[in-house]
């Protein structure tokens, strides 16, 4: 590391970070204590990113490190829980600039005043190779209301938040690939770099939903994900998939309707929720989320089986991977 040295670099940018919480130790020890009060259960979700995979070279780093904690923050909204703090551990290259830490934690900072989240630990070091970072997010639900992946039951509905396939065209528009006008610039590359965990959804998610999970490797992988996890077949129509404005400007001017709807829904990074809700309840869900100024919509419903249909444009299509894979 260059200018300071890593316990300097702990004690002067990380531990303010960790200020009025008693469990963090100051950051002084390599442990911390985390406690949850009575009837709640504690939820823990962890996530990498690496530069050059999960993110251009070259990023703001204030813009890496809320997408970082924001990802996190995605998995606990997911589990209808709220968040209490987070750890992370950094490997910087072995030429990271005091501006790339310095800016790194200034947008840790950011988000911890916007979600009202910690930082309790973690740990730094550097290498030869591309800049990483892991967190680790901790979180409380009550006990038995937190929602997985393998609640859903025949004759769910399938309901999506927001909007699906913002940050397929933001990453459009980072690369030069596509050029909109400056509002659909601006707010396609917003959704790419700050996602919105959708953390004041949980009391509605607890009350109506039978399982959730976050959309990050893509809407039809993840959504089969449920399915699976759930042991039923699942039917999703893409033509009824969220898009926002400047997605639909975008698609108006693609020749391919049905490939375009199917790489939207393929990207993966829209960190929305896809959720099983009982029919008899997704119009009050949808009325509560709302409320709470957060679209959704239905796109298809899950079944005995485990056949995984997917229609586009009215037809059924082959939907590939259907979202990002690690290896």
């Amino acid at each position: 590391m260059t200018g300071k040295g890593e316990f300097d670099f702990i004690a002067d940018r990380l531990a303010p970070l960790a200020a009025g919480f008693k469990g963090a130790l100051g950051l002084k020890d390599d442990a911390a204590l985390l406690s949850v009060r009575a009837g709640r259960e504690l939820v823990v979700t962890a996530d990498t990113l690496v530069e050059g995979r999960h993110f251009p070279q070259g990023t703001d780093p204030a813009l890496v490190a809320r997408k970082a904690l924001r990802a996190n923050l995605s998995d606990i909204a997911a589990m209808a829980a709220r968040p209490i703090a987070y750890m992370t551990s950094i490997v910087w290259p072995t030429d990271a600039s005091d501006a790339l830490r310095n800016g790194f934690v200034d947008g840790l900072e950011m988000d911890q005043e916007t979600f009202g989240v910690v930082l309790i630990g973690g740990d730094t070091t550097s290498a030869d190779g591309p800049w990483t970072i892991a967190i680790t997010a901790f979180g409380e639900v009550p006990a038995s209301k937190a929602l997985t992946r393998s609640g859903a039951r025949p004759g769910d509905k399938l309901v999506v938040t927001g909007t699906i396939g913002d940050a397929c065209l933001g990453l459009k528009v980072a690369q030069g690939a596509y050029k909109p006008d400056a509002g659909d610039r601006g707010y396609l590359l917003d959704r790419l770099n700050l996602p919105q965990p959708r953390l004041n959804l949980a009391e509605a998610l607890q009350a109506h939903a039978h399982a959730a999970i976050d959309i990050s490797d893509g809407l039809i992988a993840d959504s089969h994900h449920l399915a699976k996890a759930s042991g039923l077949a699942l039917t999703l129509d893409l033509d009824a998939m969220p898009l926002s404005d400047a997605a639909r400007r975008w698609l108006d001017n693609q020749d391919d309707s049905t490939a375009s709807r199917l790489a939207m829904a393929s990207f993966g990074d829209d960190y929305e929720l896809a959720c099983a809700v009982p029919e008899a309840r997704v119009d009050t869900f949808v009325a509560e989320l709302a409320k709470a100024d957060v679209p959704a919509a239905v796109l298809g419903g899950f079944a005995t089986g485990s056949r995984l249909t997917v229609l586009a444009d009215g037809q059924q299509i082959d939907p590939g991977a259907g979202g990002f894979t690690h290896f």
